[in-house]
């Protein structure tokens, strides 16, 4: 097996790679990430996805190629460059709620319906808000998180809060979960 080798690729996905180099965005998610992350919401038919850190977008067009046509999916950030940008290369596309604001205040605020996947790749909803989070998700929900193994670019006490994040979730009797020394460190829950 050689994973690198990767199918159905989004077509906007290298586009949004170079705008990333262009723009200096030093955060982009792992492909491998994205891979898994349209293998998971292909499993939700109908889904409703939340995505906290839409970034430039690599993430988002992976969830996007894997939704169905009746999937919907809300992407936060507090950037609005970033959410610009994003916008020119989700244009038209009608699954897609794209929201500017600071994931904490929104997720205070939300009260729609419950989410059978959220990737929290910020703050909020990882080292914040983690108990609203959760529990917008449905049970049998995925909850997914990268960036745990250390990265370059963590400030010096961070790999700190990334052990004590990984100490809460083995805690929790509300989630199974599965961590993986793969990519960048994930791992995935699911809500029992």
């Amino acid at each position: 097996m050689n994973q690198s080798v990767i199918l159905e690729k989004p077509e906007q996905y290298d586009s949004l790679l170079n705008k990333s180099k262009e723009m200096g965005f030093t955060m982009p998610s792992d492909i491998y990430i994205g891979t898994l992350l349209k293998t998971l919401v292909a499993s939700k038919p109908a889904g409703n996805f939340l995505e906290l850190g839409t970034g430039i977008g690599l993430s988002l067009a992976w969830m996007v190629q894997g939704m169905d046509k009746d999937s919907r999916i809300i992407s936060i950030d507090n950037d609005p460059e970033l959410v610009e940008v994003a916008k020119l290369f989700f244009d038209g596309e009608d699954r897609l709620k794209l929201v500017c604001a600071e994931g904490g205040d929104w997720l205070d605020k939300y009260n729609g319906n419950s989410f059978d996947l959220i990737f929290a790749d910020a703050w909020p909803g990882k080292y914040s808000h983690l108990d609203t989070a959760l529990a917008l998700l449905n049970k049998g929900g995925y909850y997914v998180i990268d960036d745990m193994q250390k990265q370059p670019n963590w400030p010096e006490s961070h790999e700190e809060k990334a052990k004590e994040l990984v100490r809460v979730l083995d805690a929790r009797k509300d989630i199974t979960i599965t961590k993986m020394n793969w990519s960048t460190g994930l791992i995935v829950a699911v809500k029992k």
